[in-house]
């Protein structure tokens, strides 16, 4: 392999070079740069250039290493960090005109974390504003595109992060996911991410001025995009490392027991009368098939009520949104997302008052019949979205187009509420008359058993293959 294409390896193997000082962070870091500065420029996935400082710092990691430091479990390996998370000397913007010079005065403990693994930084990633759509665009740093084509919007709202990942800036990829914010971007560009559950990961902002609200506190988390299964095996154990500015942060393993005998999956193609289309159809297919040959127990049987349980938790965030965040959002955001949200309120009621206190109360119950389910199917493979990924400004289509693109996502937002992992995976590209685009499914698993989320999604992975393969052949081919 030529230095010029170290940014194809995945953190995995290049971990396993430079580690082994086969290669050096140094040249990681600039092959990686090299990259962005070749595809970003049609994609505007990076909207901070850190090239000088990732630079410095792979030359720092380099000369520790050759005086003897024990290199990182991620040594070298070139990340983005989504704007909506501090990173010292560098503005925590949100998407937000207003926010552009809310300089960090430290690091959030997701980049602390990634730092102190050894992997660097190259650059921050785009988000919409108040990092509350699926789709990604702003009035201060503007559209993101999908390296697929413009058909396809690259999801949000870490929209910025799954399309530098995929299009090879980075190997890692920094975002966050409060109703599906990891798993949409990853859906639309074809990448693999697990949602951790509940303080799975430790979360806080050092610029905040207030804490978050209840729902905001239990619903997101932080977490990380990729483009194999295996780059969440090696770089989630960093980011899980416990950080006391998060007094909720439950320090557990990232591997659990090992489980005996084949592992039970529910398998579901119920999408609650929406319209299930052919090929997520047949990617469900696909992706039942290889867990089948991977030597776990596939049975198709629905699981608890995902419907009720999705659409009221959402209604209830958006009770909270509208007490904590409207008037946020109508003094510093763009008309463009002050009419969303008023569709949004539309779509989802806001639960307030004494109704919000009782869904919140409510959740216990949602979350016991999981539990409950979840120990005879520690698995759940299920659509994401049953219809293909929407294209660039849906959601800004009134209430057929929020509808299209969050209204019959229960099964994202559901694990949000229920405070479950689900992990996110390609299962079929789809060649649709707009063009080829991903078509991912979801995993959802026990509390604490991220890994046998990935683990799945390994399988799965398997037989597809890594999107990222045909997504650079058809790059290099339209370039």
């Amino acid at each position: 392999m030529t230095s010029s294409d170290i940014w194809r390896l995945n953190a995995t193997d290049l971990t396993a070079l430079t580690r082994n000082k086969d290669i050096s962070a140094e040249d990681a870091v600039k092959s990686s740069l090299d990259r962005m500065q070749q595809v970003n420029p049609d994609l505007n996935a990076v909207v901070e250039d850190l090239s000088d400082e990732a630079l410095t710092r792979a030359r720092n990691l380099d000369k520790a290493v050759a005086n003897g430091a024990e290199p990182g479990p991620l040594h070298g390996v070139p990340v983005t960090i989504k704007i909506n998370v501090d990173q010292k000397g560098h503005a925590t913007s949100n998407g937000v005109v207003a926010l552009k010079n809310v300089i960090a005065s430290a690091d959030a403990p997701v980049v602390r974390n990634l730092q102190n693994a050894g992997a660097i930084v190259i650059g921050r990633t785009n988000t919409p504003e108040f990092s509350f759509r699926a789709d990604t665009d702003n009035e201060l740093h503007g559209r993101t595109n999908n390296p697929w084509g413009r058909h396809i919007s690259p999801g949000g709202s870490s929209g910025g992060a799954g399309a530098a990942v995929m299009a090879g800036i980075g190997a890692l990829a920094h975002g966050n996911d409060i109703g599906g914010s990891l798993r949409f971007p990853a859906a639309a560009n074809g990448a693999v991410t697990v949602k951790p559950g509940l303080e799975r990961v430790p979360a806080w902002n050092p610029s905040q001025k207030t804490e978050r609200g209840l729902l905001a506190q239990s619903m997101s988390v932080q977490g990380l995009i990729t483009r194999s299964a295996a780059d969440l095996h090696l770089s989630m154990p960093s980011l899980i490392a416990p950080d006391p500015h998060d007094p909720f942060h439950v320090p557990m393993p990232w591997r659990g027991p090992a489980d005996e005998g084949p592992i039970k999956v529910a398998f579901t193609k119920d999408t609650f009368g929406y319209a299930l289309h052919p090929e997520v159809d047949r990617a469900l297919d696909i992706a039942r098939d290889a867990l089948v040959d991977a030597g776990y127990h596939v049975e198709e049987i629905a699981p608890p009520d995902v419907f009720e349980c999705g659409r009221g938790g959402y209604r209830a965030l958006m009770g909270e949104v509208l007490t904590l965040l409207k008037s946020d959002i109508e003094a510093a955001g763009s008309q463009t997302i002050r009419d969303i949200f008023e569709v949004y309120f539309q779509e989802f009621p806001p639960i307030t008052g004494t109704d919000l206190i009782e869904m919140l109360a409510k959740r216990s119950h949602y979350a016991r019949e999981w539990s409950l389910f979840m120990q005879n199917y520690p698995l759940v493979l299920s659509p994401f979205l049953p219809q293909p990924f929407f294209k660039p400004d849906r959601d800004t289509e009134g209430a057929e187009g929020v509808h299209e693109v969050l209204g019959c996502a229960v099964y994202s937002y559901a694990m949000n509420f229920l405070g479950l992992p689900a992990a996110s995976v390609p299962a079929l590209l789809a060649n649709l008359p707009q063009g080829p685009q991903p078509i991912n499914v979801q995993i959802a698993a026990p509390r604490w058993r991220e890994d046998m989320a990935v683990d799945a999604a390994a399988a799965i992975e398997s037989r597809v293959g890594q999107m990222c393969l045909p997504l650079w052949d058809k790059m290099s081919a339209s370039a």
